[in-house]
């Protein structure tokens, strides 16, 4: 039973193959286009999954798209007519999209498919549900969706039992927490739908000096986490941008202008909506515990991305045990409705030992063979060394002790926003200056961002107040104290972006300016070479972590194939790039034959 599952037309659209109820393959469409957050029908990451599987569209059983577009589109209509006559530059932007695509959805799935098979819409919540309950390790979990918005809903919670999910309420449009920190993202100079995490990392240099504004003017929330936002200062139902000179005045000025500096009121303005939206999540998922009885509960959508508030609710909430779907955000609705239709519409039985997921690391995209490898690598001229696949550990391990920064290509892509291991740049934890190196010189992307460390799993007690695995990269937790370095009287007085200059732990290049760190473990069973190769560090240097950023730079998705590691590799300082087998020193590679003005090509977005 070959059940292919679709996200498209809004942003990060996907496509996920579930083969009699296991994930086969899934991966965005950004990765192969090489258009950040691409929206538009996944017909490369389609066709990905259908070589993979060596199926074409007629092959396929079922096709099943993510949300209801009449639906969402009903809403769409009916939110410019309740603002008419504002909204109207809007609303002539939007409706030729509409009207000559985004409606049709069902025609362009059976013309780019060739397939007259029976296609399944499941409303956008439901799939975001179905992507965190049905790939969980758990028999029987509460489930906890929190988005922009999907056709009305914005955040839904229920119940999964078995192979059915059932939502038993939902918060509706306007009223919207991922609405609330985009809002607050535009303000702040960040792009929507891509700068939340930057909005993220710039709050611990803040303090939460507008939170009380936030709650008395912006959101009346009550005790269970619902709430109502006062749409007076904000723009989106209607306009062209998130807020509106109402917002403005209350917050003392105009949004800032992207690329230009920051400034504390950035900062504060970052730390206040981080928790204001922390205390949403928490009184959520303390009303869905009372309310479902459940012990533990998996969370998908946009805003389960955000790891800081996922970590209180580890550390702070009643459940006792959380899992997130890696790919939480609208890539992930192409799986929650393939697995949808496995499970609830077909009937099939699902079992689970409460301890193993079904998502197999996240590790579901293209991968590409040493022999793929080594014949670009000749095509292209590009001088490499091939070690055996024992050397592979070692020699990486010494590379990160001499301070080299390394691109590591290897395996199965990553599903979802973040890198775990095999689309990665590595680097060594253990440098102070390593963090603002990789940041500039690296990744061209603002200074202030905090990288993530990559540890052992059995190791990650050793390093960080978390007793669980968070193999997602989506759980964040303080240093331990034994770890902690006491700052200097001189390294107290540091305000802003100054306080990146204080070595805070043994691990300042993953520490984060309040001693927190956004942690990723590694399993020798779902990653080994990985592994292999951090326990050699480990064993070598005496360190069981090292910084683990994703392969791109800043405006460009994570690379996919050879080409597009190798371009990344050539276009900006990183010292070695490991490939497979093949090991490139960027000292012996010959410029590109394209401008090798790599700062130009990758302008600042």
């Amino acid at each position: 039973m070959n059940i292919l599952g679709i996200s498209a037309f809004y942003h990060d659209s996907a496509a996920c193959l579930v083969q009699d109820g296991k994930i086969i393959c899934a991966a965005q469409e950004e990765r192969f286009t090489r258009e950040k957050h691409d929206s538009s029908f996944p017909s490369n990451a389609i066709g990905y999954c259908l070589d993979e599987s060596k199926l074409s569209g007629q092959d396929l059983d079922f096709v099943a798209f993510y949300d209801k577009p009449f639906v969402k589109f009903d809403r769409i209509l009916s939110t410019y007519l309740a603002y008419a006559p504002l909204g109207l530059g809007s609303f002539i932007k939007a409706m030729p999209l509409w009207i000559k695509k985004k409606l049709w959805i069902k025609e362009e799935i059976r013309k780019e498919l060739e397939f007259d098979g029976k296609m399944i819409f499941l409303e956008h919540h439901e799939s975001h549900a179905a992507s965190a309950f049905f790939p969980s390790p758990f028999q029987e979990a509460a489930f906890l969706t929190m988005d922009g918005v999907g056709e009305w809903a914005t955040t839904s919670y229920g119940q999964g039992k078995g192979h059915e999910i059932e939502i038993l309420a939902e918060l509706h449009f306007p009223h919207s927490i991922g609405l609330l920190y985009s809002a607050f993202t535009y303000y702040t100079g960040f792009k929507v739908n891509s700068g939340e995490y930057k909005v993220m990392g710039l709050a611990p240099y803040g303090e939460p000096r507008y939170k009380d504004l936030i709650l008395t003017e912006l959101l009346d929330l009550k005790e269970n986490g619902s709430f109502r936002m006062n749409m007076d200062y904000f723009d989106y139902c209607a306009g062209l941008t998130m807020t509106n000179s109402r917002f403005e005045e209350l917050f003392g000025g105009p949004s800032r202008k992207p690329e230009s500096p920051l400034t504390q009121r950035e900062m504060d303005l970052a730390r206040s909506v981080q928790e204001v939206t922390e205390e949403v999540m928490l009184r959520m998922t303390r009303h869905v515990f009372k309310e479902t009885g459940q012990k533990n509960l998996c969370l998908a959508g946009g805003v389960a991305l955000n790891c800081v508030g996922n970590g209180r609710i580890l550390r702070e909430g009643p459940f006792e045990k959380i899992w997130i779907q890696p790919a939480a955000g609208d890539a992930g609705g192409a799986l929650g409705a393939a697995l949808f239709v496995w499970y609830q519409y077909l009937k099939n039985s699902r079992s689970s030992d409460g301890k193993k997921d079904a998502q197999q690391g996240s590790y579901l995209g293209p991968s590409f063979e040493n022999e793929s490898i080594t014949e670009y690598l000749k095509k292209n001229n590009a001088p490499y060394s091939e070690l055996r696949e024992d050397e592979i550990a070692e020699r990486t391990a010494d590379l990160i002790a001499e301070q080299k920064v390394i691109g590591w290509f290897q395996g199965r892509m990553e599903f979802g926003p973040r890198a775990l291991g095999n689309r990665s740049i590595i680097g060594d934890a253990r440098s102070p200056k390593m963090q603002e190196v990789m940041n500039l010189k690296i990744k061209f992307r603002e200074s202030f961002r905090p990288f993530a460390p990559s540890v052992l799993e059995e190791r990650v007690s050793d390093y960080f107040e978390i007793d669980r695995p968070s193999p997602y990269m989506l759980l964040v937790a303080p240093i331990k104290k034994e770890h902690q370095k006491e700052l200097t009287d001189e390294e107290k007085k540091l305000s802003g972006i100054q306080q990146l200059n204080a070595a805070r732990s043994t691990v300042p290049a993953v520490t984060h300016v309040d001693y927190s760190a956004r942690i990723h473990t590694v399993s020798k069973e779902e990653n080994p070479l990985y592994h292999q190769m951090i326990r050699r560090f480990d064993q070598k240097y005496g360190c069981p972590v090292i910084i683990n950023t994703s392969f791109n730079v800043r405006g460009e998705p994570i690379v996919c194939t050879p080409e597009d590691a190798y371009r990344c590799f050539m276009r900006t300082h990183m010292d070695y790039l490991m490939m497979g087998n093949c090991l490139l020193d960027k000292r012996e590679q010959k410029p590109l034959d394209k401008d090798t003005d790599w700062q130009k090509e990758f302008e600042l977005d």
